[in-house]
C-alpha cells in the first residue's frame, strides 16, 4: 500500500503504515465505553490563562465513535498503525473496508493535532 503522509513545516514524507502514533491530547470514557478526546479551549498559554477563569469547562470534547474510540485506545506510543489496523480488523471483521477507515481517520487525528508520530523524531535524529 502507498499511504504516505507529509510532515508538517517539510516537504519529507513518510510511510504511514510504519509510524507509530502518541497522543497529544487527555481523554474520557463516556457512556457506552466511548470516548471524549479532551481539546484544550485555547492553545496560547497567555490567552488560556486570561480567559480560562471565565469559562466552566476549559476543554471541548471531541466524540468518537466505536471505530474512533477503537483507534485511540490503541495508539499507546508502541502500536504502528499496521498493528493498530490489523487489531481493529479482527474485532470489526464484519465492517467493510476498515483498512481505509482507519488510515483516514489516523490522517486527520495528525492533521487537526490531536496525535503525533514518535517515529518521524526518531529518523530524523538518527540522519
Amino acid at each position: 500500500m502507498g499511504f504516505m503522509i507529509k510532515e508538517k513545516n517539510t516537504k519529507t514524507k513518510h510511510n504511514l503504515l510504519e509510524l507509530v502514533p502518541t497522543r497529544l491530547y487527555k481523554y474520557k470514557y463516556r457512556e457506552e465505553n466511548l470516548i471524549d478526546v479532551l481539546v484544550p479551549r485555547f492553545k496560547d498559554r497567555i490567552l488560556g490563562k486570561l480567559l480560562q477563569p471565565y469559562l466552566t469547562n476549559p476543554y471541548i470534547r471531541a466524540n468518537l465513535d466505536v471505530l474512533g474510540s477503537s483507534t485511540w485506545e490503541l495508539i499507546d506510543d508502541k502500536n504502528s498503525v499496521t498493528d493498530i489496523i490489523n487489531l481493529l480488523s479482527s474485532k470489526f471483521s464484519n465492517e467493510i473496508e476498515i483498512n481505509e477507515r482507519v488510515i483516514v481517520f489516523i490522517q486527520n487525528l495528525y492533521r487537526n493535532g490531536f496525535i503525533k508520530f514518535i517515529n518521524i523524531k526518531k529518523e530524523i535524529e538518527n540522519v
